[in-house]
């Protein structure tokens, strides 16, 4: 996009520049190898180029912002939706100085408001609290009855390289990489002539100000001081373009505030109202967010004392001194034979407040020395314009405030580089505070701005550049790497071992372990003699290198007796730890009867078991005593949150073997931890159908409030191509067919099923369902409760439908809804006994089949149990 001058401003820039504060070193004609677009208007910079998407990406579709167009590069740190992304780091650098708004990052909380072209010029907003003269203003009163300016304005989030923090332990916010930050021309017009006109009260001290977006928690909020906002070196301004064109949707159309050197949070998008107060606003999200907590704030702590939230000298505001290292890129190699004699290394800077940068300083050696890199000021070229930018005022010349990164760069030899372990980038701003060394971690991982540093490996004829993490659940970088390997990445070396100190464990703060085994208890157990006991009849198992006799709790185990036979004779740690309760663990010392010998321990040590069966020579899939792999080959979107993934099998006339109303487990690990997420899933693809099996998945994203699923997210996030391990059968029930089932291997039979499930409860019960009205012969009776909250959220809701209606006489079906829209025609309100009561018929041929949330499931048994259902016709999944 080019930036239209008039003759008389083009001549103006041929002017020399003015002399700048000394600012050691000061040059701005860097070659930055195609980062910087060359302008034909002098030193003047030019927005990169940009093609503003046109379609809606296929995983946007079935989400609530199925409205907006989207660039594909961009880097989901949430998973589908709300949107939180930022561009390939590499790639936001190349672009230059300012960013095209295809790759300037987003941060959302919830969906989009979807604002139509035509009623732009008609978007309204308020100015009311403490003024003499409250105004609701159009945007077209906006544009046409106050002066237009344009400023360069570089917008970061508070949350920008969260993962590093992270990785040291758990904050609860999700991973940002380096590359939440972006900068961009915005055009509006300054917010102080707007609250000017509306006159503030003598006692009025903070603007507060809220979007259009509607959250779980009420509209975003937040405020600023008002000496801020009235403040004009501050800039603080309304603005409705981006780089010469409408704001696009993530970014705030069709208008919102832009806040100069503080964090991305108080700039709010999709601005409606402005209200002067003389407090701090009340807003959940400001009180809720961008807060950096003490360090010794505990997650647990912070969720039990509100009382650290609500205090004012924990929010931040202005953005404090940081930097990081583009080039080398991660995973970059150097070719030490016969190459360059030396490399630019460069990347990035910014501080708040409008402070400028001063120095960036690069270390070879751990900080012992340091190196002063080259800067490119390339704001001071719009400072030093009169121009005209997309008709409106520049009107940057006298001030001295400064609203955006710098580049930095610093020739190095590669010979250097050849003897060095690291690259470390630091910055100081004007104000002489300088990034710290070490990290300063908190409950919200936000403002995280230690030196930036990029390892080296010397690999043959090589060096291979490692950041320290990658951006969302990307696996790599180096601060994996050593957590992985036992290293503390909070000892002040960045978790390598100094002079011969023996690693230490993990920083993070582990919590306290349930004590598993049996005081005083000191029998030691060969492991031939726990192979002996790989049957049923007496099944003992390994958990963490203790043997336990799981034959007295084969009757009451949730998932069955077969749950237990499976591990039978060996080593189930991952299995059991992954899947377990606190509870079921503060069990295990009744069932402990001694401990593995060492040289059993290392016997279990080696490989784990897998199929041992030549692949072509399988008919089933599943083991239930080893791991076997499948691959995912497709992932559709079914809706928001919900994923049908279909995996290929081992070869194409392989069946799953899976019994009706069983279980399998699928395994993965975790993308930096590496520990194994094991959870149970019951396929929608039938048990009878070659080569593939279908899982659908309800996603459980990250919340404002709650983490989400592990397991979940962590499925969304598999590559097409990846294998993921699959186990069982498992489960205590099966359906056999015309009514006869097994429970626990006692067959008997049933004239109906009442069939209960919420959420994605319903799996089990489809399974059985299907196989029940697929059988014309199978006289069996099925009545079907199945609960969610919204519309969207019925999984299976056609195929339910059409049984319903395919078989009347053979199955009922009701489903009701916690918050349903106006036209529902179905029930309201959640799964309780009163429908039970209502529709099921009680009689000793009636099987409850319960599968849901387990606060669903308990208040359904003690339902049950009060109308005086028996627990052997009570099965719950």
């Amino acid at each position: 996009m080019a930036v239209h001058l008039d003759e008389e401003t083009t001549k103006d820039l041929e002017v020399t520049r003015k002399g700048l504060p000394p600012t050691p070193p000061y040059s701005v004609d860097l070659d930055f190898d195609g980062s910087q677009h060359p302008s034909q208007y002098g030193d003047l910079p030019t927005p990169a180029p940009s093609k503003a998407p046109s379609e809606i990406l296929d995983i946007d579709k079935n989400t609530p912002d199925g409205h907006v167009p989207r660039d594909p590069r961009l880097i989901r740190l949430t998973g589908v939706h709300p949107l939180n992304v930022e561009a390939p780091l590499s790639a936001l650098f190349n672009e230059g100085f300012l960013t095209s708004p295809e790759l300037f990052y987003v941060r959302n909380h919830g969906a989009v408001p979807e604002v139509h072209d035509e009623d732009i010029p008609n978007w309204d907003f308020s100015v009311e609290g403490l003024v003499a003269n409250p105004i609701t203003l159009t945007l077209r009163d906006l544009i046409t009855d106050y002066e237009q300016v344009t400023y360069p304005i570089s917008l970061v989030c508070a949350g920008n390289r969260r993962k590093e923090q992270n990785q040291v332990r758990k904050s609860k916010g999700f991973s940002w990489g380096a590359a939440g930050v972006s900068t961009a021309l915005f055009t509006g017009v300054v917010m102080s002539e707007v609250i000017k006109r509306a006159n503030p009260l003598r006692k009025a001290k903070y603007v507060c100000m809220e979007g259009a977006d509607k959250l779980p928690n009420g509209v975003y909020g937040t405020s600023l001081k008002l000496n801020w906002v009235m403040d004009p070196n501050r800039g603080i301004m309304l603005s409705y373009k981006m780089n010469g064109e409408m704001l696009r949707p993530d970014h705030g159309k069709p208008l919102r505030a832009v806040v100069p050197g503080q964090i991305g949070g108080r700039s709010v998008k999709w601005l409606k109202k402005i209200i002067i107060t003389d407090r701090p606003s009340d807003n959940w999200y400001h009180i809720w967010d961008n807060r950096v907590l003490p360090t010794m704030v505990s997650p647990e702590e912070s969720a039990n004392k509100p009382e650290w939230w609500q205090d004012e000298r924990y929010a931040i505001y202005d953005l404090n001194v940081n930097s990081a290292i583009a080039y080398p890129a991660h995973e970059e190699q150097l070719c030490i034979v016969n190459g360059p004699e030396t490399y630019v290394t460069k990347g990035y800077a910014y501080s708040g407040g409008g402070r400028r940068v001063t120095r960036v300083e690069i270390t070879l050696d751990k900080g012992r020395t340091w190196r002063l890199a080259d800067i490119t000021y390339a704001e001071d070229s719009f400072r030093e314009s009169e121009a005209n930018l997309y008709g409106t005022r520049l009107d940057m010349s006298w001030r001295e405030t400064c609203f955006c990164w710098c580049f930095w760069s610093l020739e190095i030899p590669v010979s250097d580089l050849m003897n060095a372990s690291d690259v470390i980038v630091r910055a100081m701003d004007e104000s002489m505070m300088a990034q710290p060394r070490d990290m300063y971690w908190s409950v919200l991982g936000m403002m995280n701005n230690p030196w930036f540093r990029v390892t080296i490996s010397h690999e043959g004829d090589y060096c291979r550049f490692e950041h320290p993490t990658q951006p969302a659940l990307q696996p790599g970088g180096w601060m994996e790497r050593v957590k992985k390997a036992g290293g503390n990445l909070a000892n002040g070396f960045w978790g390598e071992k100094i002079g011969g100190e023996e690693a230490e464990g993990p920083a993070e703060r582990e919590e306290p372990e349930v004590k598993m085994t049996k005081d005083s208890l000191e029998k030691l157990i060969t492991i031939d003699e726990v192979r002996k006991h790989d049957n049923s009849e007496q099944p003992w198992f390994v958990v963490n290198g203790e043997v336990y006799d799981g034959t007295p709790f084969m009757k009451e185990h949730p998932g069955g007796a077969q749950s237990i036979v499976s591990a039978a004779g060996l080593d189930s740690s991952d299995e059991f730890m992954a899947i377990h309760s606190e509870t079921a663990k503060a069990m295990m010392p009744t069932y402990h009867i001694g401990t593995l010998d060492e040289a059993s321990k290392k016997i279990l040590s080696e490989p784990e078991a897998h199929a041992d069966e030549p692949v072509k020579d399988r008919e089933i899939f599943l083991n239930p005593r080893a791991w076997t792999k499948a691959v995912l080959t497709e992932k559709k979107i079914v809706s928001w949150d919900t994923r049908l993934f279909t995996f290929r099998l081992e070869h194409e006339e392989q069946i799953l073997g899976l019994p009706i109303g069983q279980h399998l487990m699928v395994r993965l690990r975790d993308p930096v931890t590496r520990e194994a997420i094991i959870r149970s899933y019951t396929p929608i693809s039938e048990p009878s159908k070659r080569g593939y099996v279908e899982l659908l998945v309800k996603v459980y994203f990250d919340t404002e409030v709650a983490k989400g699923g592990k397991m979940t997210k962590a499925m969304d996030a598999l590559p097409i191509g990846h294998g993921v391990d699959f186990k069982g059968p498992i489960g205590k029930f099966e359906y056999l067919g015309r009514g006869r089932c097994s429970i626990n291997g006692n067959v008997r039979t049933v004239k109906s099923f009442c069939m209960i499930s919420g959420g994605s409860g319903v799996t089990p019960i489809f399974q059985v369902l299907r196989a029940v009205l697929q059988d014309p012969e199978d006289p069996t009776r099925c009545v079907v409760l199945n609960g969610n909250r919204l519309v969207e959220d019925i999984l299976c809701r056609k195929e339910l439908e059409d049984f319903a209606t395919n078989n009347p006489d053979r199955c009922k079906l009701f489903l009701t809804l916690t918050k349903a829209p106006e036209k529902w025609t179905g029930l309201r309100g959640r799964i309780s006994g009163e429908l039970v009561q209502k529709h099921v018929e009680k009689d000793t041929e009636t099987l409850q089949l319960v599968c849901g949330p387990e606060a669903m499931e308990k208040s359904m048994h003690q339902a049950l149990t009060e109308q005086g259902w028996k627990d052997e016709d009570l099965l719950f999944f």
